[in-house]
């Protein structure tokens, strides 16, 4: 079985803080705040660095790449006739303590293991393009 969850999925308001994170997967790129003067990638947007308090926040590209942190199959279907889903905590490859709470996708339930590599993919409807990921190499 395939818990790859909802057709539907609720979208995310933009504003100016989060715009380019929503935004981004329309060229396939997953963007993240990286401070300018220590360096450090934060989630989600904050106007200051939470590390040096520097307001010097701008969106800067990462790899898509990580690793699965920690997971739970959900069973409840919110939406009628969805299928299960998993909620995934993913480690962005760039920075050790740089998580996000997204989906996992196109992996059997069965196989799902902490550790394992994983890359971005993103579902797009209209501007919004929401990253989620997918067992590496596929």
């Amino acid at each position: 079985m395939l818990a790859d969850g909802p057709s539907l999925r609720l979208l995310p308001r933009l504003d100016d803080c989060n715009r380019f994170f929503w935004t981004g997967g329309a060229d396939g790129v997953l963007r993240f705040l990286r401070c300018g003067e220590c360096r450090r990638f934060t989630h989600p947007p904050v106007p200051r660095c939470p590390a040096c308090l520097s307001r010097d926040m701008a969106p800067e590209p990462v790899s898509g790449r990580g690793t699965l942190h920690s997971f739970t199959v959900n069973h409840q279907q919110w939406i009628p006739g969805s299928d299960p889903y998993v909620v995934a905590l993913v480690t962005i490859a760039e920075q050790a303590d740089l998580r996000l709470t997204t989906n996992l996708i196109d992996c059997p339930a069965d196989a799902i293991a902490i550790g394992m590599a994983v890359e971005v993919t993103f579902v797009g409807n209209g501007d919004v393009h929401i990253p989620l990921f997918r067992p590496a190499g596929l």
